[in-house]
């Protein structure tokens, strides 16, 4: 296999944004070749088969949308209160937003883990590391609430990211005065998280 990591990269990219676009019926080498504008077969080079090429987006999604440890650690200078869980929040739509590629494949990997029990069990893994890293920093940052908050508060954040960047319409008026999705971030931390 080819040893390039940037162009290893460029491909993986590529795959997540065919992924995004088409669905992972779509997610063929010779997509991802045209979409990273490479020769037909470059992505065959690069990737064992196609289980490969699914790891691989999966690795890179969670980096990808992974928050900047800088904006983490200007947060983090806060007082440690239920302002501070809404403006993480905040910073996850905003994330959400910019890159809504990588969610749309992120949401796509997800469809795709129900049909195929090996990417199922990697995918598993990866998204439940991801929830038990975000319980260990809240705890480790003394933010307000325990694993049942941030549990929660995933949860209702993953339903507010997939109606924004699928079906944003549905959620526009539903509740009279509240702007989407900025003003439903903050009556969902307002819910979910305590005050003290």
């Amino acid at each position: 296999m080819a040893g390039n990591p940037e162009r290893r990269a460029a491909l993986v990219d590529a795959g997540i944004a065919v992924l995004a676009r088409e669905g992972a019926r779509g997610l063929t080498f010779r997509a991802v070749d045209g979409e990273a504008g490479v020769p037909t077969g470059t992505a065959s080079n690069y990737f064992t088969n196609r289980d490969d090429l699914l790891r691989q987006i999966d690795a890179r999604l969670h980096l990808r949308l992974a928050p900047d440890p800088e904006v983490v650690e200007t947060l983090l200078r806060g007082a440690r209160d239920r302002s501070l869980v809404m403006a993480f929040m905040r910073d996850l739509m905003d994330r959400a937003t910019r890159d809504r590629t990588g969610y749309l494949a992120l949401l796509e990997m997800r469809l795709e883990a129900t049909r195929r029990p090996e990417l199922r069990a990697s995918f598993t893994r990866s998204v439940r590391g991801d929830l038990e890293q975000g319980m260990a920093f809240h705890r480790r940052s003394g933010l307000p609430g325990g694993d049942e908050t941030v549990t929660v508060l995933y949860l209702a954040m993953l339903g507010l990211i997939l109606e924004h960047l699928t079906l944003p319409g549905v959620l526009d008026g539903a509740l009279e005065g509240v702007s989407v999705p900025e003003g439903l971030v903050d009556r969902i931390v307002t819910t979910i998280v305590p005050a003290e």
